[in-house]
């Protein structure tokens, strides 16, 4: 009876508590505070503070005190808790909880049309907004947020008190909202109506086609911060988005980012505009933690992993890439990860299939080393700092709102239950407090699995398991079991069963004697139904102390996290390489039997008989040694799109921006002899994007891979990929070869207005970052590299540079370099070509094998580049085609590969030949480089073996060991009861060629869709 009462005070008193000050009541009003005294509790008022046989009061929404030995008022419900632990209420500062899910425009599929539709080049949004959809920093979480009760039960069942709500929709996307997970009106649970300002390099719904490459999100986003600090000082217009991007910057900053990569790239625009983003990431930055550190940024990382794979069809196992394989076992020590580094982090259930696996999850951290302190601080007050709402949650303080947990023992214990989650001094029960002890044998019905035993054993009322499925196929497992009060979940493989992971969901539905029903789920899909009966007790077995856990043993970082990644980080040695066939490309030409000297990363002598010193020595003896190739236009190493197809003058992006460390590319053309790639836009527009050179220093982080302290260059482009010849839907200017001439010309023309008005003191200039670059080329401090191939073409780009005053540095592919080699030769352009292709597209019909050397004869400077990943790791190969077709003197064929392109890239003072105080890019040859048969068996860059033909074998069958090994544990992981995944193979990595068409967005877009509809 007194029970009854107690429950029934409760309900009248919660019921009445948030009556709202300006709502009207039809009826009567009624009330009443809620009163509480929680006693003899263990209450953990933070992560360094807990109260032994504690007291907690609470009146409505807040509490009144905390301690020990506290008198209970009078007309306080008193609620004993012996044993039992209070805990702040959990928040997750990263959910979609309460927004409307976003209408997603149609998915495009390549610049020309975007797959049939007519391109969107402004927005259609009515009013006075942004230009670009993606910019849409107007949307206001507070003015659409709808509390949904079924997501808001599934949080607080987990534990949750509060969350943050952001709408994950564009580039800028306005302003988040901290709510409590209440379930009464939505202005009785705001906690910060403005908790951040929000973005993220996805361009979302917005139907505009730019930006469609992850550069050119990078591009806008910079833009858009500099329209912003260009509108605050004019009153040319009015701008909506504008307006409110700038009143958004007192804000805390939140940043969305996919991978680690991207954290580094959204902190670099940060630190551009004296920023400091909070950065939402996926939960990857061990592989790079140093260089996420230095960022200072606070994190809000994921604590959802990869399921295992079930990999016992040795089949399926082979499907399985190094990478997939060391993200499962590596991806759980993130947390800890972090924590051991000093960065600031909170954790979110985003990604997670269900919040009810959070707890799972956080034991399977935990035992990769993340403290339990660290991990309460995470889900309490480090969010609350981070929203802004730690006067009101994230502690159990006076005057604070009553968050809190009431739960079986600590909170990081496996077989701890939640009770009750109060939130804003309203009771939420999740599990009944007389818990049941499940322990003892059932039998079971599961639909497509048919009878069996299931043997739950362990604490607190059961809290491991065992499967056995019965008849002529009878096979035994162990489960892995979770309990939350009387919800249970059961997951488990039966070698045998062909469905492969089952996973069983369902709740007590009698107590004498036990009973259990609910769903059965197959590989993610509903499968049916189940239900249990009580056949035994367990039998006890005899107490004795529980070993400690070992620590999980985990296998070693690549660098870069895919195949042939380093463990450890080859380094710079001084190295003499004795008695080798040295190909200069200096005046001294091909010496014999003659030594190099590589010392600090430079060359320090050349010649016979050179002193080792203290020098590592490799006898060279009948090998050839040249200069690093250097491949002028390149596509590798570039993440998110080569184009950025939206608009034809894009001369605003950066390859820069998008640098891929993580490329195999670099390491399997480092195999090739390459140690210097020129990384270009494609040939989308007539004026490209920025190109970035760097060199292949293989398993180092983006940065360190760029060349450094060279001239900057640009990718113009002729001919029918501008014009879009492919499309017959594409509305996009130039749609012909006169329209290309036009845009170069207007493009020129703005740029030298441009470049005036800057000049004139006291002008509030809208800086533009696309005219910035074309006013660099116009003062000669950026340089264009064209694709090109007809020859009128070309004609009139030498026409409109002579006319507007710009010059070209170099025609790239140029098939048709030998029709106007006379004009090249007269204006200083260097040409870097193909080897040996033609008639591949109408463009090229005219295109000859003795282009190169043609045009080398004339006196142009004359290279063979690549353009295509596979190309690139045969280079010498392409050079050794200059001898066969016209006669060129090997020494000369050479240098199209190595001392030319670094000269058309103006780089010639530090690469491209063995001379003393050059960088010590050098190469070991099998046999004479131009040769078939020539291998490169060592690659150095900078001085440092980043690829030697020795020790890839070594790293090869390490590799393939490790491959062993974690495939086994994985086995083994399935044997022990955890969910499993299909093993798939990954997507293979785009290579990407001038040509590459996609919209980078609508993809991931897309893929994004499909997987939450999973």
């Amino acid at each position: 009876m007194k029970k009854i009462l107690l429950t029934l005070a409760l309900v009248f008193s919660t019921a009445f508590l948030f009556a709202q000050q300006t709502y009207p009541v039809n009826g009567s009003y009624d009330v009443r505070p809620g009163l509480y005294a929680f006693t003899n509790a263990n209450i953990v008022v933070n992560a360094n503070q807990t109260i032994s046989n504690g007291v907690l009061l609470v009146k409505d929404k807040t509490i009144q005190s905390v301690g020990t030995g506290t008198a209970i008022p009078k007309g306080y419900v008193v609620i004993d808790l012996k044993g039992k632990y209070i805990y702040p209420s959990l928040i997750d500062a990263f959910t979609s909880y309460g927004i409307p899910e976003a209408q997603r425009a149609g998915a495009a599929g390549g610049f020309g049309g975007f797959g049939g539709r007519q391109s969107v080049f402004t927005s259609t949004k009515k009013g006075a907004y942004n230009w670009n959809e993606s910019i849409r920093p107007e949307t206001e979480v507070r003015t659409v947020f709808t509390i949904d009760t079924k997501k808001a039960d599934d949080l607080r069942k987990a534990g949750f008190g509060s969350v943050n709500a952001i709408s994950r929709d564009g580039i800028a996307r306005g302003t988040s909202a901290a709510v409590t997970l209440n379930d009464g009106k939505e202005n009785e649970v705001m906690l910060n109506d403005q908790s951040a300002a929000n973005y993220s390099f996805n361009r979302g719904t917005s139907s505009n086609d730019y930006p469609s490459s992850l550069m050119g999100s990078i591009a806008l986003l910079r833009q858009t911060y500099m329209d912003a600090s260009w509108y605050k000082g004019q009153k040319e217009e009015y701008n909506i988005s504008l307006e409110q991007f700038n009143k958004q910057q007192g804000l805390p900053q939140l940043f969305e980012a996919d991978g680690w990569a991207n954290i580094l790239r959204a902190d670099k625009v940060a630190k551009e505009f004296g920023k400091q983003f909070i950065i939402k990431s996926t939960g990857d930055e061990y592989q790079r933690v140093d260089a996420v550190k230095a960022t200072g940024a606070t994190l809000i990382i994921p604590i959802s992993f990869p399921k295992a794979f079930d990999v016992e069809d040795p089949s399926d196992a082979r499907n399985l890439s190094l990478a997939q394989l060391k993200s499962w076992e590596l991806a759980p020590t993130n947390p800890g990860v972090l924590e051991k580094a000093g960065i600031k982090f909170a954790l979110t259930t985003y990604g997670l299939d269900a919040p009810r696996d959070f707890w799972a999850n956080i034991q399977q951290a935990i035992s990769n080393g993340l403290s339990e302190k660290q991990a309460l601080m995470a889900v309490t007050e480090i969010p609350a700092g981070i929203l802004g709402i730690n006067d009101k949650v994230g502690t159990l303080e006076k005057g604070k709102l009553a968050n809190f947990l009431i739960t079986s023992e600590n909170l990081f214990k496996s077989g701890n239950i939640i009770f009750e989650n109060w939130v804003q001094g309203k009771r939420f029960v999740v599990n009944k407090m007389d818990v049941t002890d499940l322990r003892g044998t059932y039998n079971l019905n599961i639909d497509g699995v048919g009878s069996t035993i299931l043997r739950i054993t362990g604490t607190a009322g059961g809290s491991v398991a065992a499967i056995e499925r019965l008849g002529a196929d009878s096979v035994k497992t162990n489960a892995t079991f979770t309990r939350n009060g009387d919800w249970v979940t059961i997951t488990f493989n039966l070698k045998k069963n062909p469905t492969g992971d089952v996973r069983l969901s369902g709740y007590l539905t009698g107590a004498s004697p036990l009973a259990f029903s609910g769903d059965v789920i197959v590989n993610a899909m509903a499968a049916g139904s189940w239900n249990g009966s009580f056949k035994e007790a367990a039998k006890e077995a005899p107490k004795r102390d529980e070993p400690a856990k070992p620590a999980i043993a985990n296998g070693p970082l690549i660098f870069p996290f895919i195949a042939f990644g380093n463990t450890t980080m080859p380094v710079q040695e001084t190295v003499l390489l004795k008695n080798a066939t040295v190909w200069t490309n200096e005046k001294e030409g091909i010496l014999q039997n003659a030594d190099v000297l590589m010392e600090n990363g430079k060359i320090k002598a050349v010649g016979k008989n050179l002193a080792a010193g203290s020098a590592k020595v490799i006898d060279a003896t009948g090998k050839h040694i040249t200069a690093g190739l250097i491949d002028e236009h390149s596509h590798i190493a570039a993440s998110g799109g080569i184009n950025e197809g939206a608009q034809s003058v894009s001369a605003e992006v950066r390859i820069a921006d998008v640098i891929n460390s993580e490329d195999v590319n670099i390491y399997r053309q480092l195999a090739g002899g390459v140690t210097t790639s020129h990384i270009l836009h494609g040939s989308a527009n007539a004026i490209g994007g920025q190109s970035q050179l760097i060199k292949l220093r293989w398993g180092k982080a983006p940065e360190e891979l760029k060349f450094g302290g060279n001239d900057g260059f640009i990718k113009f482009a002729l001919g029918e990929n501008v014009k879009q010849s492919s499309s017959t839907s594409s509305t996009r200017f130039p749609s012909t070869r006169m329209g290309v001439e036009q845009v170069y010309v207007d493009a020129f023309t703005r740029a030298k207005e441009y470049e005036k008005a800057m000049a004139v003191k006291g002008n509030n200039v809208r800086r533009d970052l696309e005219l910035d670059a074309l006013v660099e080329i116009l003062n000669n401090k950026r340089f264009i590299t064209c694709h090109s191939y007809v020859q009128s073409e070309i004609n009139m780009l030498i026409h409109v540079a002579d006319s507007l005053g710009f010059k070209i540095n170099t025609f790239t592919h140029i098939l048709e370099g030998y029709k106007v080699a006379d004009k090249m030769k007269a204006h200083g352009i260097a040409a870097s070509t193909f080897s040996d292709w033609w008639a591949y597209k109408m463009e090229v019909q005219e295109a000859i094998p003795y282009n190169g050397k043609i045009m080398h004869n004339v006196g142009i400077t004359t290279a063979f580049n690549s353009d295509d990943a596979e190309m690139a790791r045969r280079l010498n190969q392409e050079a050794g085609k200059s001898v066969l077709y016209g006669g060129v003197p090997e020494e000369d064929a050479l240098k199209f590969v190595t001392l030319n392109p670094a000269r058309m890239l103006h780089v010639d003072n530090r690469v491209g030949s063995i001379k003393v105080g050059k960088d010590a890019d050098v190469v070991i040859w099998s046999a004479n480089p131009l040769s078939i048969y020539a291998k490169a068996e060592k690659t150095f860059v900078d001085g440092i073996a980043y690829w030697d033909i020795d020790r890839d074998a070594q790293v090869q069958k390490a590799q393939k060991t490790e491959k062993a090994r974690i495939i086994q544990k994985l086995a083994d992981s399935k044997n022990a009861g955890a969910r499993t995944q299909r093993a798939f193979g990954e997507r293979p990595p785009r290579l990407y060629a001038c040509e590459s068409e996609e919209d980078y967005w609508a993809e991931v877009n897309q893929m994004e869709g499909e997987h939450n509809h999973e």
